[in-house]
C-alpha cells in the first residue's frame, strides 16, 4: 500500500516538471500539435514494447483523456490561466462522485475530511473563480472527463493487464487532439521536440504506467488526493527554474494541501485507529 501511495506520488512528481517546461516552450497556437506529437510517440513506443493491447478499454481511457486535453486547452483561450487551474481542480471532489456511480467504492472518513481541504487549498494556490464564462464552462467539463478517466482505470486495471490499456489509450489521445488542430501552428522548434521526447516517454508512458499498475491499489478516492501533489510541484519547480514567487495565500493552500497528501497516504490506518479507539463499525 505504502509503495503504491510512493509510485503515484513519484507520478505527479513528474508531471509537475512538465509545467514548468511548457512555459518557456510551447505557445498556445503550439499546443494541440505538441499533444498529438507527444501522445503518437507515446502510442507507438506502447504498441513496441508490450504485446498485449486491449483496443475497447483502451480506446474508451483514450476517447476521454483526448477530449479532457483538447476541452481543458481550447477553454483556456477564453479565460485566464489560474482560474483553469482551480477549475481543473474540481476532478478531486468529483471524483468520488462517479467513483461511487460506477465502482461504488465510498470514501472513508480520512477522505471524507480530505476532499473538501483539498478544494480549500485549491482555492488558495489558484484564486478560485472571478465571474464564469464559456471557457470556464469547457474547463469544467474537462475536470469530469479527467475524473471519469481516474475512475475508469481503476476499474479496467482489474479487467485486464495493466499495461494493456496504454497503447491504444495514446492512440486515440493523438487522434483526438489531431482532429483539432489543423489551425494550430505546426512550426515546432528543437526545444518543443525535446520536450516531446521527454513527456512522451517520463510524463505519459511512465506516468500513465504507474498509474494503470498502483491506482487499482488504493483506489480511485486515495489517488486523486495524491494526485494534488501535481500543482504544488509544478509550483515548485516553476519557483526553482523561473523564479516565480507565492504569495502568503498560496504557502498557506500549498501547506494545506501537501497535508492533504501525507493525510491520504496514511488515511487507512488512521481510519481503522479511530474505528478501533471510538468502537465504530463504520467510519
Amino acid at each position: 500500500m505504502i509503495r503504491a501511495f510512493f509510485w503515484l506520488l513519484l507520478a505527479t512528481l513528474i508531471w509537475g516538471t512538465t509545467f514548468p517546461i511548457h512555459k518557456v516552450v510551447l505557445t498556445d497556437l503550439q499546443t494541440l500539435p505538441y499533444l498529438f506529437i507527444r501522445f503518437g510517440i507515446a502510442a507507438v513506443l506502447s504498441f513496441l514494447i508490450w504485446k498485449k493491447h486491449s483496443f475497447k478499454y483502451g480506446a474508451t481511457l483514450g476517447v476521454i483523456l483526448g477530449l479532457a486535453h483538447a476541452l481543458q486547452t481550447y477553454g483556456i483561450n477564453f479565460t485566464d490561466a489560474s482560474k483553469s487551474s482551480f477549475i481543473t481542480s474540481l476532478y478531486i471532489p468529483l471524483t468520488p462522485i462517479i467513483s461511487y456511480l460506477i465502482e461504488k467504492e465510498k470514501p472513508n472518513f480520512i477522505q471524507w475530511v480530505c476532499f473538501p481541504l483539498s478544494l480549500l487549498g485549491s482555492y488558495m494556490l489558484f484564486g478560485g473563480i472571478s465571474g464564469f464564462n464559456f471557457g470556464d464552462f469547457l474547463t469544467f467539463l474537462s475536470a469530469v472527463l479527467f475524473a471519469v478517466h481516474i475512475v475508469l482505470i481503476t476499474k479496467f486495471s482489474k479487467v485486464v493487464d495493466e499495461t494493456s490499456l496504454l497503447a491504444y489509450q495514446f492512440l486515440f489521445a493523438a487522434i483526438i487532439n489531431l482532429s483539432m488542430s489543423f489551425n494550430s501552428n505546426w512550426k515546432l522548434g528543437v526545444p518543443i521536440w525535446l520536450t516531446v521526447i521527454y513527456t512522451a516517454i517520463a510524463a505519459t508512458i511512465v506516468v500513465n504506467f504507474l498509474q494503470v499498475k498502483y491506482q487499482k491499489v488504493i483506489g480511485s478516492n486515495s489517488t486523486v488526493l495524491i494526485f494534488i501533489g501535481e500543482p504544488i510541484f509544478a509550483s515548485l519547480f516553476s519557483f526553482i527554474f523561473l523564479g516565480e514567487r507565492f504569495s502568503g495565500l498560496q504557502i498557506v493552500g500549498a501547506s494545506i494541501m501537501i497535508g492533504v497528501i501525507i493525510l491520504t497516504t496514511f488515511s487507512y490506518r488512521v481510519n481503522k485507529y479511530l474505528k478501533k479507539k471510538l468502537d465504530l463499525k463504520e467510519l
